[in-house]
């Protein structure tokens, strides 16, 4: 009973590989760039691979190979109900609304007539976002009406790029003030100004379509839920100053207090109708205190999570524990198998 492991030092990979050599798992490490992966995977029960939005050629493989092994009833990571809405706010906002979760409101347009139409007829600030990116890349506030017009006419026009580098300057450089990125980053976005990063290019421009939510006012931070295996883990993320995205700041809390429980229920509620092998669930207040979903995503940066203090189990109750996400991802695909 085989596990393979893509061969990386990036993302869960390393960890998902110390925990099998701590607990004697027979695992595999697996090239999934490879044009023999089919055949690599020989011997094998399952895949684990922490695919990325970022790099282009996940963008162009990881769902097809995980989706296609799936298919043939090989036990994978994340499978289809895990994976097929990352990294796509439109295809999350389809799959929200069909389940009545409580989310952001949010207005989706294919036709520029349409949007402009809506646009002339809304109240504002709205947010405007990419159906991609991570650590709030590609979010803008519309303020007015006239911001709104001007980005859906962008988005029917020549389009957004994925990465934006004086936004992503600005963000180093936020970081590098606070203490919490060296220069020598910033200076790896001083370079990257005129150069667009290859995940960028594969994608292409952002174009013909204009994805709007309602501005939520009043949260100076956000709540993320994590749910995996039938266990939770929380991280609040404080807002930047003078902004109102919170994902990426990191300015962050763990204490089991910080927390307001209904978000923990609406997580496991929301996993188990997603069937999803890892949710994590952001979500704000609305004027009411009430919690919506903003959106959800299977992956999630490994090390920010160490300093949670322990877990809430799927009858809410708290354990305080050392946290290891990564292994109960392992232990799902052992129960599976």
């Amino acid at each position: 009973m085989t596990i393979a492991i893509h061969d990386s030092k990036l993302g869960f990979h390393e960890r998902w590989v110390n925990y099998c050599k701590n607990n004697n798992i027979p695992y595999k490490l697996v090239n999934c760039y490879s044009n023999n992966i089919i055949q690599e995977l020989d011997g094998c029960k399952a895949l684990l691979w922490h695919h990325n939005q970022s790099d282009p050629r996940d963008i162009l493989i990881a769902k097809e190979l995980l989706f296609a092994l799936e298919h043939t009833g090989f036990e994978v990571f994340p499978n289809f109900k895990t994976g097929w809405h990352f990294d796509d706010k439109v295809g999350q906002k389809y799959l929200f609304e069909r389940l009545k979760l409580p989310f952001v409101p949010t207005y989706v347009f294919v036709e520029k007539k349409t949007a402009l139409a809506w646009a002339n007829n809304t109240t504002f600030p709205k947010v405007f976002k990419l159906r991609g990116g991570a650590g709030s890349a590609n979010v803008k506030l519309a303020r007015t009406k006239d911001q709104a017009i001007s980005f859906i006419n962008k988005a029917f026009g020549k389009g957004f790029k994925q990465y934006e580098a004086l936004s992503n300057l600005k963000e180093r450089i936020r970081m590098y003030k606070e203490g919490k990125m060296p220069l020598s980053k910033v200076l790896i976005g001083v370079l990257r100004i005129g150069y667009e990063p290859k995940f960028s290019k594969v994608i292409g421009r952002e174009m013909h379509y204009a994805y709007f939510q309602d501005f939520i006012p009043n949260n100076d931070f956000d709540i993320r839920i994590i749910v995996i295996n039938n266990k939770a883990i929380g991280l609040k993320r404080m807002v930047r100053k003078n902004d109102f995205r919170a994902s990426g700041s990191g300015n962050v809390k763990f204490n089991k207090e910080e927390f307001d429980i209904r978000c923990v229920k609406i997580s496991f509620d929301t996993a188990k109708m997603l069937q999803t092998q890892s949710a994590a669930l952001d979500f704000v207040f609305d004027k009411n205190n009430e919690p919506l979903i903003v959106e959800i995503s299977y992956g999630f940066f490994a090390p920010v999570y160490d300093d949670c203090p322990g877990y809430w189990d799927d009858n809410l109750n708290w354990h305080e524990a050392q946290v290891k996400p990564q292994d109960w991802m392992v232990e799902s695909i052992l129960e599976k198998l």
